[in-house]
């Protein structure tokens, strides 16, 4: 994980603002790095400045960015993981590789079909990704976030032209940059003499046909009634995907500065759902049997709720929030599945009063996005990532103050949109049967970088921690998508005696599967009820009403 940034001006700009630069030092505390460039045609003159911040999370040392190529000068700011390079795994750090395959690719010239050979090299990430890449030789810019948008980048195409994984300020006029392919400023004397506009290149060529750019959606409906069961081949597939994914990121994680070996290197974000526990319950098969594993659970004083709980203390409020009870369930299930996994639950308790100080700091992370509902799910991951509070090692232990050390945080979103666990799904599927069901599936996935992930990425990168997204893995998503409906979801087929919900079906049999019975059971609830950060202030606030900066 790795905050960067670039300016592009006709004059040589001063260093960007101290806000800007603290908040690209909560992304990345192990390194800061400046590199300035500069090109010139005739009597015009373009100034480049790119910044990097590192949280080194790769390799056996801290690869200092920008990176920079000495043979031609080329630059790269590279802030997400490349898991695999034209599918072959990275060894080492996997920054310094993405750069060695950018300049042979440009030394190399043109690619495919007389194409730019720097993007097809770019197309071979597997990962998640937001960069900058100065091909210095071609007096080319490359720029974008990968193809479902897991990593945060921002453009302000000003006088300056500047691109930042966050910004300074809502007044700034950032937009967030499209997970829609790779954006190209081509300099020359004619673009230094006018307004620097980007051009945008697919990330796969010639196939209007996949969402995301990863997969082509699966329409077909079936024509007769098939039941999801522990049987069915979906099932042991997912686990396979779920599994190969998990392994990437989970192991050769780093000991964290100032912790033990047998200290918790993962954190799960955790609310007791069905969706986070499948990933601690894997999680506890894939790593070493002395590594800890940390399970956040966050909880809010929210003073609309306490006003329905006259007399209750502020410890009863936390625990009366629907995800700390359901936590807390989920945990002791954990522990008995898995004895010998030395497991921490961590109780993040937020009253209002540390809520309402955080405000401002969240509100301009959040931004662009602008809403109350985003505001709301912000403050849960914000204060999730945070990771302070009280940690118990048994359901019967007793809690001591504790505070995570873990730099790589586990999340499970995606799995609601690839696998149909939003109520709204159902609703669908009674009203417009399978053709309907396919469609907003469809929709979800293809507007997941636009609507949560970009956000997502910036609140909780603030802790000096990066989120990691199993269901969102290319190969497994592509699976997903590939996937008939009624191998994901079985709304045809619900309220039988003994059958788990239908909504992500698949996902609730694989928790049985693994031993989870109680979790295969837990029904969907959106974050921000779960934890109690929605509607703060009035019960009459809708989500989508705007917030004040």
């Amino acid at each position: 994980m790795c905050g960067i940034h670039a300016a592009i001006s006709a004059s040589a700009d001063g260093p960007i603002s101290s806000t800007l630069e603290r908040r690209l030092r909560r992304r990345g505390p192990d390194h800061l790095g400046c590199v300035k460039a500069s090109l010139d045609h005739g009597d015009k003159r373009l100034f480049l400045s790119f910044t990097s911040t590192v949280l080194s999370l790769r390799g056996d040392h801290v690869a200092r960015q920008p990176l920079v190529d000495e043979a031609t000068g080329s630059v790269l700011c590279w802030n997400g993981e490349a898991w695999k390079l034209g599918g072959q795994p990275i060894q080492g750090n996997d920054g310094e590789a993405v750069l060695s395959e950018l300049s042979a690719a440009s030394r190399r010239g043109p690619g495919k079909d007389d194409g730019d050979g720097v993007l097809d090299a770019l197309r071979a990430i597997e990962g998640p990704f937001a960069f900058i890449y100065f091909d210095k030789p071609a007096e080319r810019v490359y720029y974008g976030r990968d193809r479902l948008g897991r990593r945060s980048l921002l453009v302000k195409p000003r006088d300056t032209f500047s691109l930042s994984s966050v910004a300074e300020s809502p007044a700034a006029g950032w937009v967030e940059v499209e997970a829609d392919g790779c954006y190209v400023l081509e300099f020359d004397a004619s673009s230094l003499s006018a307004e620097l506009t980007p051009t945008r290149y697919d990330w796969v060529q010639d196939d209007d046909a996949l969402v995301s750019s990863i997969g082509v959606f699966n329409a077909a409906t079936p024509v007769r009634n098939v039941k999801l069961t522990r049987q069915s081949p979906s099932v042991a597939q997912l686990r396979h995907h779920l599994t190969e994914s998990l392994q990437l990121r989970v192991l050769q994680v780093p000991v964290p500065p100032r912790a033990s070996p047998s200290d918790a290197r993962i954190a799960i974000l955790f609310s007791g759902g069905l969706d986070c526990t499948v990933l601690a319950r894997l999680t506890s098969d894939i790593l070493p049997p002395d590594q800890t594993i940390d399970v956040l659970n966050v909880a809010f004083e929210n003073p609309r709720i306490a006003a329905q709980h006259r007399g209750a203390t502020q410890a009863d409020l936390y625990e009366l929030c629907p995800d700390r009870i359901t936590g807390r369930k989920s945990f002791a299930e954990l522990s008995e599945v898995c004895p010998q996994r030395r497991w921490r639950l961590v109780t993040v308790n937020v009253p209002f009063s540390l809520t309402s100080s955080h405000r401002s700091e969240v509100v301009d992370l959040i931004y662009p996005h602008n809403t109350e509902m985003d505001l709301s799910i912000a403050y849960a991951l914000y204060f999730a990532a945070r990771g302070e509070g009280a940690c118990q090692e048994s359901p019967s232990s007793e809690p001591r103050p504790y505070i995570t050390p873990a730099r790589v945080l586990l999340s499970g979103l995606g799995a609601d949109e690839l696998f149909g666990g939003y109520i709204r799904h159902a609703t669908t599927f009674s009203r417009q049967g399978y053709t309907g069901l396919i469609d907003e599936l469809k929709l979800d996935v293809s507007r997941l970088g636009k609507r949560n992930l970009g956000r997502d990425d910036r609140v909780m990168a603030h802790w000096e921690r990066e989120v990691r997204l199993p269901y969102l893995d290319e190969g497994l998503a592509k699976w997903a998508i590939e996937l008939p409906v009624w191998e994901k979801c079985d709304f045809e087929n619900r309220g039988a005696d003994g059958d788990v919900e239908p909504g992500k079906r698949v996902l609730r049999l694989l928790a049985e599967e693994l031993g989870m019975s109680s979790v295969a059971g837990e029904k969907k609830r959106a974050i921000q009820f779960g934890a109690r950060t929605a509607r703060m202030g009035s019960g009459k606030v809708k989500g989508t009403t705007l917030i004040s900066w």
